[in-house]
């Protein structure tokens, strides 16, 4: 599907005149987290199967259709498959890994062969709370591995025309609650990454999946919090990247995958 809601530098914007991010949703996910947005996919069996082959045509046909780019969204568990389909077809437009923040560092180094952009969460800072609400006791030691590797092969990152075409975004979506999290966060990002890093800061939660069984995540974020969290950010001069509207905290850009 093209998806148009993504960041500017990866869906385009009026300015690009580009036709959106070619996006391919992975069904499954190696996290399980309870508040997914994508629940339908992530924790149900929906989605449809194809071959390595018929997953190289979509890349072709993506490219074919003006797409800005090729967007893997949670392919993490598919990247055997992905990097076969890759050997088969490379689109000349840039493959964006869309990750949960939860991959395997060895498969990483191969992926970055391949893929320029890297578009990664950062969900957690305690792993009490990773393991809470994603099952993942040891998500902050991954994803912070992870991020290492990426920043340290794409140090700074590269546009063109408004478009990214190589580097890192670091994603966050702010929980109801949990601000302090947030907040070390992005210490850890300015302190081990640079104050350079591209972030990208979430206010779109809404209650999805499971976040009903848990009272202090079943709701959206109060405009306090969320003030907190970007004055945190605004001091550490984490100035690059993107912040969302509160506005954002709508179901209408979760994709009607049925």
């Amino acid at each position: 599907m093209k998806h148009f809601w993504e960041e500017p530098c990866i869906s385009g914007d009026e300015n690009t005149c580009k036709q959106g991010s070619g996006a391919i949703f992975f069904s499954g996910c190696n996290l399980k987290c309870v508040f997914c947005q994508n629940y339908e996919i992530s924790h149900e069996p929906l989605g449809k199967e194809i071959s390595i082959q018929e997953l190289a045509k979509i890349f072709k046909q993506f490219e074919k259709d003006g797409a800005t780019n090729i967007n893997l969204v949670t392919p993490s568990h598919y990247a055997e498959s992905i990097l076969q389909a890759l050997e088969i077809y490379t689109p000349n437009i840039p493959i964006v890994w869309n990750s949960s923040g939860y991959d395997d560092p060895q498969m990483l180094e191969k992926i970055i062969k391949k893929v320029k952009v890297f578009l990664m969460d950062f969900k957690y800072y305690d792993n009490a709370l990773a393991n809470k609400y994603s099952k993942c006791p040891n998500y902050f030691e991954n994803c912070t591995e992870c991020l290492k590797l990426i920043k340290k092969h794409f140090p700074k990152n590269k546009y063109e025309d408004g478009l990214l075409t190589q580097g890192l975004i670091v994603r966050h979506m702010i929980l109801p609650t949990h601000t302090k999290d947030s907040e070390n966060i992005l210490k850890w990002i300015a302190q081990n990454l640079g104050t350079n890093t591209a972030i990208s800061l979430l206010a779109q939660y809404t209650p999805h999946g499971e976040a009903q069984k848990f009272e202090e995540i079943n709701r959206k974020l109060k405009p306090i919090e969320y003030k907190k969290v970007l004055k945190t950010m605004q001091d550490l001069k984490l100035e690059t990247g993107f912040v969302q509207d509160l506005e954002s905290a709508t179901t209408a850009y979760i994709p009607k995958f049925k």
